[in-house]
């Protein structure tokens, strides 16, 4: 989802899109500027949908992330919280971190595939927020998730 269908989408309609801005001009021409802009308009919605997810793995006590170019590891006890969007079909979730990462202070990953669960909370959300709490009460801090 993060690399390889960004681009085949959009290097596939982008080659449509050149070859159109190229073809005859006629009373049938569909309007290019129409098009390049919705092309411009995915590519933002692809952006913002695919290219940030990250790689997560976890263990006892670190949070592994990837860009799949560089791997950091966070204490589970800087987990602030962690929410989920369960509106888009992967399933997007977010670790929200006390202090920023080399990331940033934002985590956004898509988690496996569960079939026929629409709607329904991912179990890796709970999983993550009991790990970071656990962690945060070790580490003598007071945490209030949701």
């Amino acid at each position: 989802m993060k690399v390889i269908f960004p681009v085949f989408w959009i290097t596939g309609t982008g080659f449509g899109i050149v070859a159109m801005f190229f073809a005859g001009e006629g009373k049938n021409a569909p309007p290019k500027l129409m098009f390049l802009l919705v092309w411009i308009s995915v590519i933002a919605f692809i952006y913002w949908t695919c290219m940030i997810l990250k790689a997560v793995s976890v263990d006892d006590d670190f949070l592994y992330v990837s860009n799949y170019i560089k791997e950091i590891s966070i204490p589970l006890s800087n987990i602030e919280d962690v929410t989920e969007n369960k509106w888009i079909n992967i399933h997007p979730v977010t670790i929200h971190l006390k202090s920023p990462s080399e990331f940033g202070d934002k985590i956004i990953f898509m988690p496996k595939v569960r079939v026929f669960a629409f709607f329904s909370s991912h179990p890796v959300v709970a999983e993550l927020r009991e790990l970071a709490r656990v962690k945060s009460m070790e580490a003598g801090h007071v945490q209030w998730m949701k």
